[in-house]
């Protein structure tokens, strides 16, 4: 789809930022069918499991991975999260995510890169909250969580979510999935580090 909007992508109706300091606020969508952004709907969902299990989002260290429109990360800043490290590898959804972060005037709290999230390289340090939103049917989730915890990116405390079409099952060595929700053609996955 190629038209003048293509620096900074369409607004797609619907896409907002669901609580927190940005409430209501609209977000720009990556052009073309490339990337599905995850609905409010299912946001809404996911950071209520969230917020139960983690009390508050204040400070934390968030990865959002194939990031898309950065939604999910946006609406972790906006609930109080410290800093948001954008993932993705699509031209189109890199330009729709720093769009939103100028909008929002969050630049001092975001780290956007142009990227697979299977080319990064060892942390510097754990992240609190890693958010992943791959294609559907593709496994890329599970591959990702593995690789991201041998190069030290998660922790015991890491709390981790990911999304997936509605009849997959999530099985990663090392991981527990603590709750799994459907929410229309989703089905959100939290995850945790396990003993074994």
């Amino acid at each position: 789809m190629k038209g003048g909007a293509a620096k900074t992508g369409p607004l797609k109706t619907g896409l907002r930022i669901v609580a927190g300091e940005w409430r209501g606020r609209k977000l720009a969508a990556p052009e073309g069918d490339t990337t599905r952004p995850t609905a409010d709907r299912t946001r809404e969902t996911l950071f209520s499991m969230l917020a139960s299990r983690l009390g508050t989002f204040e400070g934390l260290k968030v990865a959002d991975l194939f990031a898309g429109s950065g939604a999910l990360g946006l609406e972790a800043l906006s609930r109080g999260a410290a800093h948001c490290l954008f993932v993705d590898q699509d031209p189109a959804a890199i330009r729709a995510i720093r769009s939103n972060i100028a909008n929002l005037h969050a630049q001092a709290q975001t780290d956007v890169r142009a990227s697979s999230v299977m080319s990064l390289g060892a942390a510097k340090g754990t992240l609190d909250l890693v958010l992943l939103d791959p294609p559907y049917e593709t496994g890329a989730g599970s591959v990702a969580i593995d690789k991201l915890n041998r190069l030290g990116w998660i922790g015991e405390q890491t709390w981790l979510c990911l999304e997936t079409g509605k009849a997959e099952s999530v099985s990663i060595r090392g991981f527990a999935v603590e709750a799994t929700r459907d929410v229309g053609k989703a089905r959100l996955h939290i995850l945790r580090r396990s003993e074994d």
